[in-house]
């Protein structure tokens, strides 16, 4: 039996997940195991082609690929690139328990991005269960951002056997980059804000009070409650108060990227502190949302 390492999500964090191989006697099949949903029962397709439009000849042989922890659900076509390395490594005796592999497959070998990577390696990464992984190239650009991890990017599916084959490892495909902001070094922890304030408490004539209520509110991430007639300035403060925020440190840039990446926005790395402004009528369900995809 053969294994690599994969992730799948389990609520907002992510959970390792082995990828495990055999090839035994019995009628030619293939099958995969391990409550995957149809995102990865679907894999199956994806897989052949690529291994077959890669040369590849399938053996006649039962192939079977277990997920396991097998009472986990999993889901996401990023399972299609380590279920097809194994298959095609074949008899290789090499160790590769270590290996991380993550990636959706093309019909032709070719290894595209799934949105689900960065938060799944993020997540992975907090735990320390990670050092170095397989990613699509074109992933490398956001999972950069990640401290502690070896990316090495591939584009095709041969890019990929060929680096596990290999008994010495290639230079990373990746070098961690910064965030290219203003920052301050407290306790060996670098802290990063800008200069740029489109909403600033110099508009707000008066109200001193509440201005220095907001001020130590925001200073001592304290909760504030504003209350008074309307018009009287109580949402411009609010709104103000997101510039004053202590500055975000690497790792909360990093959870707020993963946050927006859920939501199904396009990650912006800014060191602004998240805010939302909802309005004094919105119930529950509008601010919270409604329905659950979360088994």
């Amino acid at each position: 039996m053969k294994q690599l390492l994969c992730a799948t999500f389990e609520g907002i964090d992510a959970s390792c997940v082995e990828v495990q191989f055999t090839a035994t006697k019995g009628l030619p099949a293939f099958s995969i195991v391990g409550m995957a949903n149809t995102a990865i029962t679907e894999s199956k397709e994806r897989v052949k082609s690529a291994l077959l439009s890669n040369d590849f000849t399938f053996p006649p042989k039962r192939l079977t690929i277990n997920l396991a922890p097998s009472d986990l659900r999993k889901e996401g076509s990023h399972f299609d690139l380590p279920i097809a390395a194994l298959i095609a490594l074949g008899n290789y005796e090499g160790d590769l328990s270590e290996w991380f592999v993550f990636g959706e497959l093309g019909l032709d070998g070719s290894v595209t991005e799934n949105t689900l990577l960065y938060p799944i390696i993020l997540s992975l990464a907090n735990q320390g269960t990670i050092t170095k992984a397989i990613v699509p190239k074109a992933s490398l650009a956001k999972l950069s951002k990640i401290p502690n991890i070896t990316f090495y990017g591939v584009d095709t599916l041969q890019e990929t056997l060929t680096l596990l084959r290999s008994d010495t490892l290639p230079e990373a495909k990746a070098h961690i980059s910064t965030f290219e902001f203003d920052h301050l070094i407290h306790d060996e922890k670098s802290y990063y804000f800008h200069e740029h304030y489109p909403l600033d408490f110099i508009d707000i004539k008066g109200q001193e009070h509440a201005k220095r209520s907001a001020l130590i509110a925001a200073a001592g991430m304290h909760n504030l409650l504003l209350e008074g007639s309307p018009g009287s300035g109580k949402s411009m403060i609010a709104k103000r108060i997101v510039h004053i925020m202590p500055p975000l440190h690497n790792n909360e840039i990093l959870e707020c990227a993963k946050l927006e990446i859920l939501e199904g926005k396009e990650p912006t790395f800014t060191p602004m502190r998240p805010f939302r402004s909802p309005h004094h009528s919105s119930t529950g369900a509008s601010i919270f949302g409604g329905g659950c995809n979360l088994q």
